[in-house]
């Protein structure tokens, strides 16, 4: 069971404080390698939506790919914006909406769930 974003960006609140307390050197160098991963995680996803942006320009990018990297980003309205958009322009990336791990945290959104019903997925 993976953890919810709003528990996620707790601890990564958390970690900042303490590394930056005058008990830095107490903390764990496991616990600091978590957050940069966290961190890390979280600019490169913005590096490639600016990639994708440029790329857009040039030839066709899945609006389902976009929405799903503002999901990890934990932007839920800019996510559900982009998949409404892939499923007007029925992209075949939406079969996978069901079950795609990185939309997890959009699950108990209404509007993610009417796509849901939308696309007849049982809920």
């Amino acid at each position: 069971m993976t953890r919810g974003r709003a528990t996620r960006g707790a601890d990564c609140a958390c970690c900042e404080r303490r590394l930056s307390s005058p008990q830095a050197l107490r903390f764990t160098s496991h616990a600091s390698e978590r957050l940069m991963r966290r961190l890390g995680i979280g600019m490169k996803h913005r590096r490639s939506l600016d990639q994708l942006s440029e790329l857009s320009k040039q030839r066709y990018i899945t609006p389902y790919v976009v929405g799903r990297i503002y999901a990890t980003l934990g932007n839920n309205d800019e996510a559900l914006h982009w998949l409404e958009t892939a499923y007007q322009e029925r992209d075949a990336w939406m079969a996978g909406l069901k079950t795609d791990p990185r939309l997890d945290d959009l699950r108990s959104e209404p509007r993610f769930q009417d796509l849901l019903r939308r696309m007849n997925f049982p809920l």
